[in-house]
């Protein structure tokens, strides 16, 4: 508690000195002037100055003492200016928000608790933080475990182990803007919850078990698994807080969607292309297509698939998918996928049939009809597999930033391409090339896990040489 006071203060302190060195009254006084030049001077640190002034240690050699008058000072912050640093820590991580409120009472009463608005409220949600796979087949939930579960920011490289009890009954079927959504498992009737790892909130959705009757070739106790096996998810919140999920189900090749007001989810009457994993960014569903040849020349597109809209009677219904871009096979020969980066979103191909070079886009280029491959992506690692995820390279020893991790074609391997010099090298060291065997597994790999669904969700870590199944679906295979 007492480190907590005194680094806010330091970080208060930083904005005193920057404010002091616009407005040299800043500072040395009380009014409403003085608190005026500071919130401003607040509101143009960013997040990552934020965050360091927060969980960073002390000077070595440098003792803070809790008691001192800088930090008593601080606990009597305006309620104004105590929001304005909330929102700032917020807009870095809830967790240095959480921190932030732990502070005094003053600091608690003066800021929103997240408990009970964890899924409501979209500032809360967690984004950047990733549930890792344990290996060794511990899933989440398995009982060696006792009900924990570990998390890591793909920002940062900050691990947290949170107790998540729900874990025991339920599967994760996907993680979408750091919520989990999970599946009662083994159960036929398919119940679903939205559930906010950090706070505990939780949101009731419809069962699947009856969209999973349309899998008729499938035994009826494993329909409901093997239709949750490959989904992408996504939530949009409306302006009066009603939460609508959106699943894009690859066995079905449709997109269902249903809030928690509704008895049962609703099936597209369109189906979209699954050649390529969908991405799911802001509430909305975005799909690489090749519909094939477009005049005389080949094209390949960017289709979004936005939130239901109310129809004049009242009806809810899925929006046709609409062509947003449009990419030339001379530009991209064979397209790899899209990533969510930072506010942007990357679309990523071989400029020939060949992997010997990766170009990268923004999507927003393309809308544009511009078609500039970039070389920077802010020193982040893009992961390609069944999911997409961007990784600060920082947080990675064995990477390179502004590349690309990839199952390489030949000899199946992690590779990385750097889009700066174009090489190709691997994502780990020769020791851990193939998993736990001979060598131990690296982060990298745990990551690369996250990637593949089926992997993250059942605890197995992603090793080269063994297929991508878990123990449990090989079970179904035989019963099939």
């Amino acid at each position: 508690m007492a480190r907590a006071v005194l680094v806010v203060a330091a970080l208060a302190a930083l904005a005193m000195q920057l404010a002091a060195a616009d407005h040299p009254a800043v500072g040395g006084g009380d009014d409403a002037t003085d608190w005026a030049s500071l919130k401003k001077t607040i509101c143009k640190i960013d997040a990552p100055c934020i965050r360091q002034h927060v969980v960073s240690p002390p000077p070595p050699g440098r003792k803070r003492r809790p008691g001192s008058d800088t930090a008593r000072g601080w606990a009597a912050l305006p309620e104004d200016l105590i929001a304005v640093l909330a929102s700032r820590l917020l807009a870095g991580d809830l967790l240095d928000y959480v921190r932030f409120r732990a502070v005094c009472t003053a600091w608690r009463s003066g800021t929103t608790d997240p408990r009970g608005r964890g899924v409501a409220d979209p500032s809360f949600h967690r984004r950047r933080w990733m549930m890792l796979p344990e290996g060794h087949c511990l899933y989440p939930g398995h009982p060696d475990l006792h009900g924990h579960v570990r998390f890591h920011n793909l920002d940062t490289g900050a691990l947290v182990r949170a107790r998540i009890p729900l874990l025991g009954e339920y599967w994760a079927i996907d993680s979408v803007d750091g919520l989990l959504l999970l599946l009662r498992d083994p159960d036929q009737e398919g119940a679903v919850r939205l559930l906010h790892p950090f706070t505990g909130d939780i949101v009731e959705l419809p069962p699947l078990g009856a969209l999973a009757s349309c899998l008729t070739s499938c035994p009826a106790s494993y329909r409901t698994r093997r239709l949750a096996r490959d989904v992408c998810a996504s939530v949009s919140i409306d302006a009066a807080g009603n939460i609508t999920v959106i699943l894009a189900l690859d066995e079905l090749r449709r997109v269902a969607f249903a809030s928690s007001l509704h008895r049962q989810w609703t099936l597209s009457t369109w189906s979209y292309p699954t050649l390529y994993p969908p991405l799911s960014f802001q509430g909305k569903l975005y799909v690489v297509d090749t519909p094939g040849p477009f005049g005389q020349e080949k094209i390949h597109e960017v289709l979004q698939i936005d939130p239901p809209v109310t129809q004049d009677d009242g009806a809810r219904t899925l929006p046709q998918p609409k062509s947003i871009a449009a990419i030339p096979a001379t530009k991209f020969a064979r397209p790899m996928g899209l990533v969510a980066c930072g506010s942007e979103i990357l679309v990523l191909g071989h400029n020939h049939s060949s992997d010997s070079q990766i170009l990268v886009c923004k999507l927003s280029d393309l809308m544009l009809r511009r078609f500039i491959p970039i070389q920077s992506i802010g020193g982040n690692t893009l992961f390609l597999s069944e999911r997409t995820i961007s990784v600060s390279s920082k947080v990675l020893s064995t990477v390179k930033g502004d590349n690309v991790v990839y199952i390489s074609s030949g000899p199946h391997h992690l590779a990385q391409y750097h889009l700066r010099s174009g090489s190709v090298s691997p994502a780990i060291d020769t020791c851990s090339l193939y998993g736990r065997k001979p060598g131990p597994s690296c982060l990298v790999h745990y990551i690369f896990s996250c990637c593949i669904r089926n992997r993250w969700s059942r605890g197995i870590i992603f090793r080269t040489d063994e297929p991508y199944w878990s123990v449990k679906d090989e079970e179904e295979e035989q019963v099939q």
